[in-house]
This record gives C-alpha cells, sequence and structure tokens, in this order.
C-alpha cells in the first residue's frame, strides 16, 4: 500500500503531496522534512527521528540531493516502511510504501505517472504543476485510488482525463 506520494523540486520545495494515511499537518511537514533527509544523507550520518530539522538543516541535506551519485539505489528504508523516489529534470517523485511491497512496479508506477503527466500538459515542466494542480491530482486520483493502483494503462487514463476536460 502507497503511504504517500511527494513531488519536490531541487530547492526542497513539495510541488504536490498526497497521503493516503491519515496524519496531522505537524506530522505531515515531519514526514517530508524526513524524507528529503533519509534520501540525500550519506549512509554513515545518523538521523534523528524524533525531532524535524531546522529548515538550514534541511537546505544543508537539500545540497546532497543535487549532487547524489546516480549509482546509488533508489530504494530507502523509511521508519518502518520505503521511499521509492525517481528524478526527472528538476523534480523528485517520491513514493512511500510499504516494506514488504516490490520496489520495481512502483519505480514503473513513477514512470508511468510521469508519462501521463507529459502526454497530458504536452511535455510537462514544474510550473504546470503548480498552477495546474487540481488537474494533477485528478491524473493521480485516475490513477492511484486509497493507495492502491487502480489503473495501468496509460490509454485508459488519458481517455478518461479527455472525457473530464470536456465537461469543463
Amino acid at each position: 500500500m502507497i503511504r504517500f506520494i511527494l513531488l519536490q523540486n531541487r530547492q526542497g520545495k513539495t510541488r504536490l503531496a498526497k497521503y493516503y494515511v491519515p496524519l496531522e499537518e505537524s506530522e505531515k511537514h515531519k514526514v517530508e522534512y524526513e524524507v528529503q533527509s533519509t534520501l540525500y544523507l550519506p549512509l554513515f550520518l545518523p538521523v534523528s527521528y524524533s525531532r524535524v530539522p531546522d529548515p538550514q538543516f534541511s537546505l544543508q541535506v537539500h545540497r546532497l540531493v543535487v549532487n547524489r551519485d546516480a549509482k546509488f539505489t533508489n530504494f530507502v528504508e523509511f521508519r518502518t516502511h520505503k521511499v521509492i523516489y525517481r528524478r526527472y529534470a528538476g523534480l523528485f517523485f517520491s513514493v512511500c510504501v510499504d516494506i514488504t511491497d516490490n520496489e520495481l512496479a512502483y519505480l514503473e508506477c513513477i514512470h508511468l505517472f510521469v508519462e501521463i503527466l507529459d502526454h497530458f500538459f504536452s511535455n510537462v515542466c514544474e510550473l504546470d504543476l503548480v498552477f495546474n494542480f487540481h488537474k494533477v491530482y485528478l491524473i493521480l486520483d485516475e490513477f492511484i485510488l486509497a493507495g492502491e493502483l487502480q489503473e495501468t494503462s496509460k490509454r485508459a487514463i488519458i481517455e478518461r482525463m479527455s472525457e473530464l476536460e470536456k465537461l469543463e
């Protein structure tokens, strides 16, 4: 089951966040900082999960994201779950799933989501996500429902989105 999906830019700003488990607002911010910290800290640097890092710390951590070596794996253990992430241009797509879920399936899920966004927005960029966030959430809701993958057909999702566009 998917716990949450985060889209963050290179500066560490969250551009899209969808949570499939109930969390308080303060806990959501804590999770976003922890995901940044977990993904991009070197293995020898311990991470404290008991407090939220200050913004200066998250900026330092985020600098490590930009310089992260491509040889590193895209799977990271996070608390009692796994975070699967992928970088496309200036955006990091992160999906937190149960520890027993298949990592490669969720890497493909991220790739399919990016392909759908790219097709729908005709060469998607970060500004498309910011100014058309309601459409991005619609696409995500067609794709994932209650934390589970519902539709894996790119054609079916795009057809459904074009039907919804006609209604507007």
